[in-house]
């Protein structure tokens, strides 16, 4: 068992931009680490222009993903995290049009059209997500060049890193496998979220760890409100409406509906992911493509089910962060690796793990909900219409929302024990991945993205 096998539940929740953590995240934050690395490497003086190129998915879908931005928006040192969302979107237009940005915020260095390419059919062999970057002196010679991986999630690893962008935690309870966990829950008799909070603490210290899962759950919480209010188009040529108001609206109207806790926790995903189509602030859960599972889940069971807050944000948010690492580890998060198995399967089965948690159930009964929300996800491609992480995205949320509440119910009502295992479901999506044609995996060049018609 390794001791660095934890993946925290602050790395894996980040608070950043949408509509993408892959596309989007990752970027920006491979841009500002060339950025930095520039700094150290020759100094900011002698750099007078530089190139962006991106290759493989982040080509295809990166129009609509909003890439461009985001690499601008990281080479001038703009942080997802703390960044205002209106400063990212539509950059690159302002850019071009002053041929210059200013790197860092410190230089500013020449800038035009053309100079961030679009390579969407050289797909570099150790990930499909790559984007390289190179500066150049006054006189044209090169200065530096990297080429960096974002692997999912808003991780990225530079080239010639080891291929995990895991950062290397020596947590006191390490475990790599949900055999592993299941193994440390009964030698010590816990449950999986105190065997993440006894790691959280001993990484980052019990205040930093409590304010880390409050200022998460706080930004998810947000991040729903202002989807329940928000009305307008989403940006791109579909002009696709945003229905989490309307819906909202509906609901409140008719409070005593048939059904009603399961429409609301549907219009609970559908806020998430519209507040993220349009570039807005959301917590990337695992993936910003599938940020609206968790958020939905936890406000259902903080609003219908009586759990409360203290409770979903330390018990619901670690035991979905524990599972989301073994996706992480074993598998894969990237929707341009493995599909949208991968994200929304991956938080369907992080959100009915902590649901089943926070229900009171054992820690076998959570790895049988998570393993069954996931076994019914199993295949799902990646077709985002347009390249925009909208259609079917926004609704996939919803409806995969209702599939972890469904996971949870079937798991309680057994006593843990089951045929299928979270390690092989885990294993099975890696495979499925693996074995999917890349034109369903975030290119856009398949399924719904081409049937279709733009008009």
């Amino acid at each position: 068992m390794s001791s660095t096998s934890y993946v925290s539940a602050l790395d894996l929740f980040s608070v950043g931009v949408g509509p993408s953590s892959s596309h989007t995240v990752g970027p920006m934050r491979a841009a500002t680490r060339f950025a930095l690395s520039l700094v150290a490497s020759c100094g900011l003086d002698a750099v007078h222009r530089v190139e962006a190129t991106l290759y493989g998915s982040l080509a295809a879908t990166g129009l609509g993903h909003g890439t461009p931005d985001a690499v601008l928006a990281g080479l001038q040192g703009l942080e997802p995290e703390t960044c205002d969302p209106t400063a990212v979107r539509g950059l690159t237009g302002r850019v071009e049009g002053a041929g210059s940005l200013a790197l860092l915020g410190l230089r500013d260095v020449a800038f035009a059209h053309g100079d961030l390419r679009l390579a969407p059919l050289t797909r570099l062999p150790q990930h499909p997500n790559a984007l390289s970057f190179e500066a150049f002196d006054a006189a044209g010679r090169s200065l530096a060049r990297e080429v960096y991986f974002s692997v999912g999630g808003g991780f990225v690893v530079r080239e010639g890193e080891e291929d995990v962008a895991l950062p290397a935690q020596e947590a006191p309870l390490g475990f790599a496998t949900a055999a592993e966990l299941l193994a440390l829950c009964d030698s010590r008799d816990a449950s999986i979220a105190s065997i993440a909070w006894a790691n959280e603490c001993a990484l980052h210290g019990t205040t930093a760890v409590e304010a880390g899962l409050e200022a998460r759950w706080a930004a998810m919480e947000e991040c729903i409100s202002a989807g329940l209010v928000t009305t307008g188009v989403l940006p791109g040529w579909m002009k696709v409406p945003r229905r989490a108001a309307s819906v909202a609206a509906t609901l409140r109207a008719t409070p005593d509906a048939p059904d009603v806790a399961a429409q609301w926790l549907q219009a609970f995903a559908l806020a998430v992911n519209e507040e993220n189509a349009g570039g807005g602030r959301v917590v990337t859960a695992p993936t910003n493509g599938a940020a609206g599972i968790i958020p939905a889940v936890g406000r259902y069971a903080l609003d219908f089910l009586g759990i409360p807050r203290d409770v979903i944000v330390r018990e619901y948010l670690l035991t979905a962060a524990v599972v989301g690492s073994l996706y992480k580890r074993n598998a894969s998060i990237s929707g341009a690796e493995a599909g949208c198995q991968g994200e929304v399967g991956s938080a369907a089965s992080m959100a009915a793990a902590g649901l089943t948690a926070v229900l009171g159930g054992t820690p076998r009964q959570v790895e049988n909900a998570a393993e069954i929300a996931m076994e019914h996800h199993l295949g799902l491609t990646c077709d985002p219409v347009g390249g925009f992480v909208q259609v079917p995205c926004i609704e996939r949320n919803a409806i995969a929302a209702g599939t972890a509440v469904s996971a949870t119910r079937l798991a309680l009502l057994g006593d843990g024990a089951h045929f299928v295992s979270l390690d092989t479901v885990i294993e099975t999506m890696r495979q499925t991945g693996r074995d999917m044609r890349t034109s369903y995996k975030e290119t856009s060049e398949a399924g719904l993205a081409v049937n279709v018609i733009e008009c």
